[in-house]
């Protein structure tokens, strides 16, 4: 069975404006200051996809709720990004381990201290809780 291509919606300028309640003029702004930054048809039509939606939202939080100023939600969602991608690399190398997690497990007593990439070290504590490193 063939599948249908995907069709994304997309909202233009004057229905978002009025949807958020906001002037088209500020949506203009954002988009130079880039926060948004929406599709354009060959028209040059501003049109504006569901992420760009939800990241209208974020924006209208910050300076309506929260009061921040623009340069503030540009860094707010810059800081966003990078957790974000963050977030993406950790999962990532974290399936890497699970899958090759017996390549980095070995039997008892096949490696040593003195194979460990920082020699480790004994360490025992006297009757004064001072510690003592004994190198091998």
């Amino acid at each position: 069975m063939a599948r249908r291509p995907t069709r994304r919606k997309y909202v233009m300028i004057s229905v978002v404006a009025q949807r958020f309640q906001i002037h088209p003029q500020t949506l203009r702004l954002y988009e130079r200051e880039g926060l948004l930054s929406p599709s354009r048809t060959e028209g040059n039509t501003r049109l504006y996809s569901e992420e760009d939606l939800r990241q209208l939202e974020t924006i209208l939080n910050l300076t309506r709720d929260l009061g921040v100023n623009l340069a503030g939600v540009e860094i707010i969602l810059n800081m966003r990004e990078k957790m974000d991608s963050m977030q993406r690399e950790f999962e990532r190398f974290f399936e890497y381990l699970k899958t090759h997690a017996e390549e980095f497990s070995r039997p008892s007593g096949a490696s040593s201290p003195s194979d460990a990439l920082i020699p480790i070290s004994r360490v025992r504590r006297t009757q004064y809780q001072e510690i003592i490193v004994e190198d091998e």
